[in-house]
């Protein structure tokens, strides 16, 4: 009876150890409470937000150097990293190569990634940051410059970059009479509309006004095409920091950091005609 007692003792003593002890957050990879918080946010790396854009990133999107970015999405992505309490820290990663399935050596990527159903199969995206039309490039001197509709459009060279939505757009809205030309950044279709390999090229509207202003000597925008599209912070498929980056978002949306970004960053980019 004795002997019982002893055992009987000794099972409540473990089965009180293990009542005791709390239960690992598997996303945060150890420690509890809620996986957004402070110290338990499930990063890449420890203590640091490891965000992956494109090199050369374009202005107004960024500008200055990666180790202090600033632009709309270099200061959106550090307000990101402000609100969850850590420092940033920038790594380069191809457009085309983002949204492919597979893991990622960061924690999410901005480079203007529309959010697509096709893509969403890949990889995870956060809640929209920006609304974005499509725009149309042309050398002032080429006969493009006088198109005046899409039907005009359509007889004309397209070029964009692989990838993206302004390719798909060109394929499956404007159905030109030739093959659109493919090039696999920004740098060769901008200088593919320089040597008139191309007569138009198509990419989001926002840097189409950018190259025209900054980058194309001589170059004009045509007009942009009624067709938002969302960008959103890319993430490997299942990262559970998706939550905290939303939380994030929907905080600079309510206390108009956003819109502050916008009116600072694009505001001058925005106010081209519609082209129909």
């Amino acid at each position: 009876m004795k002997r019982m007692s002893l055992i009987v003792a000794a099972c409540l003593l473990v089965l009180a150890a293990c009542a005791e002890e709390p239960k690992p957050n598997a996303a945060a990879g150890g420690g509890s409470g809620d996986t957004c918080a402070e110290g338990n946010l499930p990063l890449y790396e420890d203590g640091v937000l490891t965000v992956a854009t494109d090199r050369p990133a374009y202005e107004p999107w960024f500008k200055g150097s990666p180790k202090d970015y600033s632009g709309f999405e270099g200061d959106f992505a550090a307000g990101v990293a402000d609100r969850l309490g850590v420092p940033i820290k920038w790594v380069v990663e191809p457009f085309n190569k983002s949204y492919a399935p597979g893991s990622k050596d960061y924690d999410f990527d901005v480079n203007q990634v529309t959010i697509t159903p096709e893509r969403s199969q890949a990889v995870d995206f956060s809640d929209p940051y920006f609304e974005n039309n499509q725009g149309f490039l042309v050398m002032e001197d080429s006969p493009a410059a006088s198109a005046a509709t899409v039907e005009d459009i359509k007889g004309l060279q397209l070029g964009a970059q692989v990838g993206t939505t302004a390719l798909a757009f060109i394929n499956t809205v404007l159905q030109p009479d030739k093959d659109p030309k493919v090039f696999d950044t920004t740098n060769d279709a901008k200088s593919a509309l320089e040597a008139g390999t191309i007569d138009v090229f198509v990419t989001d509207l926002v840097t189409t006004v950018y190259l025209r202003d900054f980058e194309i000597k001589g170059s004009k925008v045509l007009g942009q095409y009624p067709k938002p599209e969302n960008f959103g912070a890319l993430f490997e498929k299942g990262n559970p920091l998706v939550e905290c980056v939303n939380s994030a978002i929907q905080e600079m949306k309510d206390d108009g950091t956003l819109q502050d970004l916008q009116d600072e960053w694009l505001k001058q980019y925005l106010k081209i005609p519609t082209f129909q």
